[in-house]
């Protein structure tokens, strides 16, 4: 069986070639433009304008009565635009991504993204509080702070954020365009189901492209935030890390019993040329040993050095002084003097 596929798969990739895209001209001028649509939408809603009208006339020409053919399919696909279902499908998808390349920047940004989406969308759904076309009271009215939930549509925007997170995040320049191509006709499908099946408004949809659009254009500024948040929990990581290590105890010295520093042979060697070469008294015994003078210190650290790589020590002479009384080695002893003689 083989094996190396495997070692490829827990091999770290090189990183993303393409950085993060930056807040250029161009893209503040297509935030710009789109801020500007939306508060458009939104008055022209407040004031009950041709926008309107136009909401009335589709809600009643009841399309989903006109082409019942298509009704189980996008029944189906509206099923895109949930945040539930859809936020599942792309977190496993960069979540994958972030363990091969070994950053959350992924992760990160798509929850950044949905931080946003259901602050923005939120607060408008629940500031102006219009109600449903099921729901409407009056024909031609808005019905406008009644406590509905329903302006902008949150399905369309999270359709265009959640799907345009991967052309956002795409790391080469020709699956960026792929991924913002089938995010744009994803989205723009989700809306047009969601008044086919007459749940939103027209003009719910087009706020809802509207401000999924300002999300994914207005990321740029969010990411100082995100590299931030990255080596934060990075930085975490590894100080958990490390008090999970265990301490290893410092070497203990256990100390033995003091033996008595042995003694080189050339230290007996001096020892026993005192005894031999000590002069003896006239008349009387020899001193003990304890009692005489060494004349040759006996060296205070102990020569570990073996008798047989040792070079062998010719004597070339006694080291002592000259003395008269003194018999050199291998000499006949001189006799002594008998007393009363």
């Amino acid at each position: 069986m083989r094996t190396d596929i495997f070692a490829r798969l827990d091999r770290e990739p090189e990183p993303p070639k393409i950085e993060p895209p930056r807040m250029s001209r161009h893209r503040v001028a297509l935030f710009g433009g789109t801020l500007a649509f939306y508060v458009a939408i939104v008055v022209a809603v407040l004031v009950s304008s041709w926008l309107v009208a136009l909401d009335w006339k589709v809600m009643l020409f009841r399309p989903y009565q006109q082409w019942p053919e298509i009704h189980a399919f996008l029944d189906y696909y509206i099923v895109l635009g949930q945040r539930g279902p859809t936020a599942t499908m792309v977190a496993c998808w960069l979540g994958w991504r972030s363990w091969r390349q070994h950053t959350l920047r992924p992760l990160l940004t798509l929850g950044a993204a949905l931080l946003l989406l259901n602050a923005t969308v939120g607060a408008v759904k629940i500031g102006l509080g219009r109600l449903g076309p099921h729901y409407a009271t009056q024909i031609g009215s808005a019905d406008l702070f009644a406590g509905g939930d329903i302006f902008p549509s949150g399905h369309t925007a999270n359709a265009v954020v959640t799907w345009g997170i991967l052309a956002y995040l795409a790391t080469t320049p020709r699956a960026r365009r792929y991924l913002s191509a089938m995010s744009a006709i994803v989205s723009l499908g989700v809306g047009l189901t969601t008044v086919y099946l007459g749940t939103h408004w027209l003009s719910d949809v087009l706020l809802g492209w509207a401000a999924g659009l300002l999300i994914l254009l207005g990321l740029p500024w969010v990411e100082p935030l995100i590299s931030r948040a990255e080596a934060w929990i990075f930085a975490q990581r590894e100080s958990l890390r490390g008090l999970g290590r265990p301490v290893s105890p410092a070497p203990v010295t256990i100390a033995g019993p003091r033996t008595a520093p042995v003694r080189s042979q050339d230290a007996v060697d001096v020892l026993a040329a005192d005894q031999v070469l000590e002069p003896v008294a006239a008349g009387g015994p020899p001193a003990p040993a304890a009692a005489r003078p060494r004349s040759h210190p006996v060296p205070s650290h102990p020569v570990h050095t073996t008798r047989s790589e040792r070079t062998p020590v010719t004597p070339t002479g006694s080291r002592r002084p000259p003395n008269p009384d003194r018999t050199p080695r291998g000499g006949a002893a001189p006799a002594r003097p008998v007393a009363g003689g």
